[in-house]
């Protein structure tokens, strides 16, 4: 046995760093956390100075068990798990559950770098009970909130809905702030305006565009405008450089990693932490929880050479940021490569483009400013005052942006281009002139990445709690994350062209929407009962003081139990006098049925939301009709209640098509068209009330230029079977015979051919029989085989561990069926 143990959370991690340390080290992964507050109690002994009762988990009790057993057999154990809160709570209850000493040696490094290992060795340190406490003051306040305020969300909200109900410090904000921008939504008022642009034909052909910098509120001020402009002679009036500068962002920290990855890549924020993981346990990056932008001395002597190596002493420019966070670490580092001359990392393709981000956004920190020309032409009109402005950037120099510029989450940002050469009294040609309606708009709804960064700014939360805040408020069904068809509505235009005005009425599509959070109804009735009743536990402030308190207790200035006992009291008193909180069903009454007389409301049920026409106590039964999918129980009018009484029950036939019917209905697995016997799936965000005849024959077409494989498709004959391309519930498959083979997601399955077919087979068939150590000729279900994690026997359907020690090579058939029956 070797005389060290290494322990660290994942086994990917222990991985690498056991590439780096030599035979007397053995590194072993505890597979996360290892013990936490019992799941089915509170868990804390509140008389006790809120004592936690800790448990080992109990699919970690092996793992223990096998640490404790290695432990035992080593000279030395060291503790080497992440280097923040979380981490430092990890060792601390692995020194607990193996019985360590106190005095166990902790090592922390925030890359995974032979020399960054080696450094962690030759300087260890103790564990830091200030940062555990910090970690277990979070964990105890939060199941503290989450322990009392569900049962009081079960016994106050009876919708019937079929929901787990539970409230969070942090998760509780969250939807708040989607609650209230969606509400801000609905109480915009769109006001219209008219935008004046004009184009002017110079020499040789090239086009100057210019707006007038106002906008009119009327369309009367808009058309006197362009009938000012009729026969009107337009000059350049005056032409105004500015030289200036654009500087580079800091690097990545993990929120602002966060929002790039999402605008740049479309990765969730999720999926972002996850692919990061990954290069940090291959040792790729530096760890990628971090609020801080600074770079270490030795990192950005690097990022310098590689900079003046690939484009010269000009475009190196050494910067160090100070990060905005007031808890941020500087002594931790942004997130980074550990080799900025790697600029290709092995792993699949999300791996290489989030580090692909990470490296440029990097070395652009070191890189010199842009130096750019900003332009401004003013045009004079000489029958009116007013005046046009043309505006023009160029870049005089690239410096940074020869790598990286970042994203930004206006939609609406234009970059302006390169002015025609111009000189002041130049005369212009006008070729057309336009005022055109635009309208304004609502504040954007959240997505993931734009949640964060306000969450960030509001201080709230931390790089630790961001993902894992989103996963459950949309896993609540609080919260749902998805794409919604805009709406389209007519606006007029004005055109100024040949000195004749002409008028147009256009459409336009407005509010569609891509990967944006929207609240549910029963998220928007569990904010509203929180925010009546428990105003100061979801308190943005409030929250973000709670956070401060945190990093009070990590730097050691604050006793965890005593911040958490000023909480404690009154909470617990706002818990108890939630007894005498009114109960909220989320129904309103809408008014009543001009046609009937009867009431007509709103309400939530067990299948979701649904209005009623009449109550329970008419003579006959109430009519029922489910809310759209983009219908919320808190704005629904009467009239939009009396058409959804009005609408075709589902399932609903919309037209024929092929002399078939198309009919639209919900299955099992969401809304759907039946044509012919097929079936063709809608879209998350289509409405099955909505589709039309015209749109259901849309889908199908499109299902079947896409090359859709739901339903098989017959390739060819090869080697006597037949051979199909089909799409299963494990992805893209080639068929052979019986026989499956799927199909890597570098091809494009509905392009495959029955020679690319052949290929495939071929491919699968090589790849499997290299896996083959031994065969039996007289019993042809038996083989022994080496898998990815190391040999085993294949025994028909059911595949058998080799017990280690064994030689599998030497296995007999005798051997393999005493194994394969127990």
């Amino acid at each position: 046995m070797s005389k060290n143990l290494v322990i660290v959370e994942s086994p990917a991690k222990a991985k690498t760093i056991e590439g780096y340390l030599g035979k007397d080290f053995i590194v072993k992964s505890s597979f996360g956390h290892v013990r936490d507050l019992p799941e089915k109690e509170l868990g804390i002994d509140i008389n006790k100075n809120f004592a936690p009762k800790y448990t080992i988990s109990a699919d970690k009790t092996k793992v223990i068990n096998e640490l404790k057993k290695i432990a035992k057999e080593s000279e030395t154990v060291w503790l080497a798990t992440d280097d923040d809160r979380e981490g430092e709570a990890i060792s601390w209850h692995l020194k607990e559950s193996l019985g360590l000493k106190d005095s166990t040696p902790r090592i922390v490094f925030r890359e995974i770098t032979k020399k960054a290992i080696t450094n962690a060795i030759e300087n260890p340190r103790t564990i830091d009970m200030d940062l555990v406490n910090a970690q277990q003051a979070r964990r105890i306040l939060d199941r503290l909130v989450g322990f009392e305020l569900s049962p009081v969300l079960w016994q106050k909200i009876r919708t019937g809905e079929r929901t787990n109900l539970s409230a969070g410090r942090v998760q509780s904000v969250a939807v708040r702030l989607i609650v209230e921008r969606e509400r801000e939504i609905d109480g915009h008022n769109s006001k219209s305006s008219f935008k004046v642009v004009a184009q002017f034909l110079v020499e040789k052909g090239k086009v100057l565009n210019a707006e007038l910098p106002k906008n009119f509120e009327t369309e009367e001020q808009a058309r006197t405008f362009l009938e000012k402009c009729r026969n009107a002679i337009f000059t350049i009036k005056n032409l105004e450089v500015k030289p200036g500068k654009k500087s580079p962002a800091a690097p990545f920290t993990t929120s602002t990693l966060q929002q790039e990855a999402s605008r740049k890549l479309g990765f969730s924020v999720l999926q972002t932490m996850t692919v990061a993981q990954k290069l940090y346990e291959s040792g790729k990056i530096s760890y990628m929880r971090t609020d801080s932008t600074n770079l270490s001395g030795e990192a950005i002597e690097k990022a310098k050479a590689q900079i003046e190596a690939a484009y010269g002493d000009k475009y190196v420019k050494v910067r160090q940021y100070k990060t905005k966070s007031e808890s941020a670490q500087e002594a931790h580092e942004a997130i980074r490569p550990t080799d900025f001359s790697r600029e290709k990392v092995d792993g699949d393709r999300n791996e290489q483009r989030l580090y692909d981000l990470i490296w440029k956004r990097s070395i652009a920190s070191q890189m010199a400013d842009a130096e750019l020309e900003r332009t401004i032409a003013t045009i004079g009109i000489s029958t009116t005052a007013e005046e046009l402005v043309a505006t023009g950037e160029v870049i005089k120099f690239d410096g940074f942006l020869k790598v990286y510029l970042e994203s930004s989450d206006d939609e609406d940002e234009e970059s302006k281009g390169m002015l025609p050469p111009l000189t002041i009294g130049q005369l212009l040609d006008l070729s057309e002139m336009k005022a055109t309606e635009r309208f304004s708009k609502p504040a954007a709804r959240y997505t993931e990445a734009s949640l964060v960064k306000k969450l960030e700014e509001m201080g709230i939360g931390r790089p630790s709690t961001y993902a894992p805040t989103i996963s459950t408020i949309i896993k609540r069904n609080y919260v749902v994350k998805e794409d919604r068809p805009g709406k389209e509505r007519t606006f007029r235009e004005f055109s100024l062209k040949n000195n004749n005005i002409t008028e147009k009425v256009g459409k336009e599509t407005y509010g569609t929407e891509k990967a944006k959070l929207f609240p549910t109804n029963i998220g928007i009735v569990v904010n509203d009962f929180l925010v009546e009743n428990f105003d100061d536990v979801i308190d943005f402030s409030f929250t973000a003081n709670v956070e401060k308190d945190f990093d009070k207790v990590a730097d050691g200035k604050v006793q965890w139990q005593k911040m958490i006992g000023d909480f404690y009291k009154d909470f617990h008193h706002k818990v108890e006098q939630a007894d005498n909180a009114k109960a909220t069903k989320g129904a309103r009454e809408l008014g009543v049925d001009p046609r009937t007389g009867k009431n007509v409301s709103v309400k939530i049920g067990k299948f979701g939301p649904y209005v009623q026409l009449g109550d329970n106590t008419d003579e006959e039964k109430p009519v029922f009709a489910s809310l759209l999918k983009s219908q919320l129980v808190d704005n629904i009018t009467l009239e939009d209640a009396l058409a959804l009484l009005d609408m075709p029950k589902l399932p609903r036939e919309v037209g024929f098509y092929e002399d078939k019917p198309l009919v639209v209905a919900v299955g099992k697995f969401g809304p759907y068209i039946r044509h012919d016997d097929k079936f063709y799936n809608l879209e998350k965000s289509e409405d099955p009330y909505l589709v039309t005849e015209q749109r259901a024959i849309e889908i199908i077409e499109a299902k079947r230029n896409s090359g859709d494989l739901s339903q098989p498709k017959d390739l060819g004959i090869y080697e006597g079977l037949a051979v199909n391309v089909g799409k299963g519930r494990f992805g893209f498959y080639v068929k052979h015979g019986d026989k499956y083979y799927n199909i890597d997601k570098t091809i494009k399955a509905a392009e495959v051919d029955i020679d690319q077919a052949i290929e495939i087979i071929k491919a699968k068939k090589a790849a499997e029989s290299s896996k083959i150590i031994k065969e039996f000729p007289e019993n042809t279900s038996i083989q022994v085989l080496n898998g990815q994690y190391g040999p085993y026997i294949k025994a028909g359907k059911r595949n058998v561990k080799i017990p280690k020690g064994t030689d599998p090579a030497s296995l007999t058939l005798e051997d393999c069926l005493k194994l394969a029956n127990g």
